[in-house]
This record gives C-alpha cells, structure tokens and sequence, in this order.
C-alpha cells in the first residue's frame, strides 16, 4: 500500500505540476496574443503611414517633373535671347569696324587734298574780302 499511496502522491505532484505548467503556459500565451495583437495595430497604423506618404511623394515628383520641364522650356528661351544678343553684337562690331575704315579712308583722303583744300579757303577768303571790298565802295 505503500507503494499504492506513494504512486498516487507522484501523480498528484505530477498533476499538480502540469496544472501550474498550463497556467504559466497560458499566461505566457496571452502575453504573446496582446503583443501581438500591439505589434498588428501599430503595423496597420504604419501602412496607413505609408499610404500617405506614397501618395504625398507621387505628388511632389509629379511637381518636380513639372518644375523640371518649365526650367527646360525657359531655358531654351533664354538661350535663344542670348543668341540673338549675340547676333546683335556681332553687327555692332561690323557696324564700328566699317565706321572705323570709313574714318581712315576720310582721313586718308583729307591728308592727300589738305593742300589743295588750304589753297581753296584762301581763295575763298580773298574772293568774299574782295567782295565785301566791292560792297563797300
């Protein structure tokens, strides 16, 4: 009976464990189910994030290709007035370098007749003081 009363103590120490160990176990389970349960709301939360953030980034790239293509097109119009500035430059410098042959051929040519051209106002300086000569009397 020994044996008997021995065995049934062992099984009841045994139960006795096993029903602390269940107990544990489910503790332990229902910690892990509310975390869990956490780790799903803030997860959710995040890919609400998410969403709004993609949609937020497809706007401003969207703005950006926009933005980009604007500066393009205004950068074309730009270099365009450039080249026409350019151009204008160029026919002010031919302008200035025809002026500039046209002044040396001017005093080229008022070198080669200045005597001619002196003799010429002298004659016409006797001819009106002759005249006024002839005026006079």
């Amino acid at each position: 009976m020994r044996i008997l009363n021995l065995l049934h103590i062992s099984a009841l120490i045994a139960a006795v464990a096993f029903l602390i160990l269940v107990v544990y176990i489910s503790y332990t389970l229902i910690s892990v189910r509310k975390t869990f349960h956490h780790v799903a709301n803030t997860v959710e939360g995040i890919e609400k994030q998410m969403q709004g953030l993609t949609h937020e980034t497809t706007e401003l790239l969207k703005k950006t290709n926009h933005l980009a293509e604007d500066i393009s097109e205004k950068t074309e119009k730009v270099n365009i007035l450039f080249d026409g500035v350019k151009g204008i430059g160029y026919t002010v410098q031919d302008f200035n370098e025809s002026l500039q042959k046209l002044s040396d051929e001017l005093k080229s040519q008022a070198n080669e007749h200045a005597e001619k051209t002196t003799q010429t106002i002298k004659w016409g300086e006797a001819a009106i003081h002759l005249w006024k000569k002839y005026k006079d009397k």
